[in-house]
């Protein structure tokens, strides 16, 4: 059960994978290659999920900040991003990675040096440790994991930046407004009887439709000033919403001319309609 005892043992097996590998000859078995290549995957993913439950055991108020996540596509925030991030540290220092633009490659060369050369260390002092004390971790032990943390984190993001547009602080900004109305939205349609806790609590499938619909009208007339404010102009807007800029004023003309029961009843029908 203990995180230095299954470390011991995850390492031993990318170590073992990777002697199999350079001991083989890719040109004359090549199934038997990538077999073992993505068991080295597999082992990687294993020893790096390890490192991560030692690290918010050994280090937890010393863990580099991973605010930037948020900046990145949903699509890439999965699972095994960090053993991603390996192979693509691998890849630049080997010189394979025609993904990334060489003035890109040259600037995340050595980040990837530096992050590969902290993992062979954090792997050298997590083996000598689990030999001698598996049961704590000194000093020079949360030093390096500390620095194995940040350099990772470090190169994670310049990575990440090189590929894919992140969003910028304005973008995050206005993610959080539409978050803020959709609760908001919520909130109301639950005060008025639209909505039941039961639906929600339920995940009632209506509510895909529901809520959206619901979250328009409280943006256009509830909360004028809020991520649906037709005062700014469409580039200042969230991507969600802008494309709709000119239905969105066609649809807020029409709600201005609604009375209080009106309204109340096209909101009510928009939570029956399919």
């Amino acid at each position: 059960p203990r995180l230095l005892s299954q470390f011991f043992f995850a390492d031993e097996r990318v170590t073992r994978v990777v002697a199999e590998i350079n001991g083989l000859d890719a040109e004359l078995d090549p199934q038997q290659y990538l077999v073992l290549l993505n068991q080295l995957h597999l082992s990687q993913a294993h020893l790096l999920a390890v490192l991560e439950r030692i690290m918010e055991e050994c280090i937890p108020m010393q863990r580099h900040s991973r605010d930037y996540l948020v900046k990145f596509p949903e699509e890439l925030l999965v699972d095994n991003l960090g053993n991603h991030m390996l192979f693509a540290a691998e890849c630049l220092l080997a010189g394979t990675f025609p993904e990334v633009e060489e003035a890109d490659r040259a600037q995340l060369r050595p980040q990837a040096r530096n992050l590969l050369c902290s993992l062979e260390l954090v792997r050298t002092v997590l083996r000598e440790q689990s030999l001698s004390q598996p049961n704590s971790y000194p000093e020079p032990v949360r030093a390096v994991l500390v620095q194995f943390d940040r350099l990772f984190a470090e190169f994670e993001l310049s990575y990440v930046s090189s590929l894919v547009a992140v969003k910028s602080p304005e973008e995050i900004y206005r993610q959080q407004e539409i978050i803020v109305l959709f609760c908001e939205t919520v909130e109301r349609a639950l005060h008025l009887g639209y909505l039941t806790q039961e639906m929600i609590d339920g995940y009632e499938p209506l509510l895909m439709f529901t809520i959206p619909r619901l979250a328009i009208i409280s943006g256009l007339l509830i909360y004028p000033e809020g991520p649906l404010s037709l005062e700014r102009s469409p580039e200042d807007m969230s991507c969600i919403f802008s494309p709709f800029y000119n239905l969105l004023k066609k649809i807020r003309e029409l709600l201005r001319v609604l009375s209080v029961e009106e309204l109340y009843l096209l909101e009510r029908s928009l939570c029956t309609a399919e």
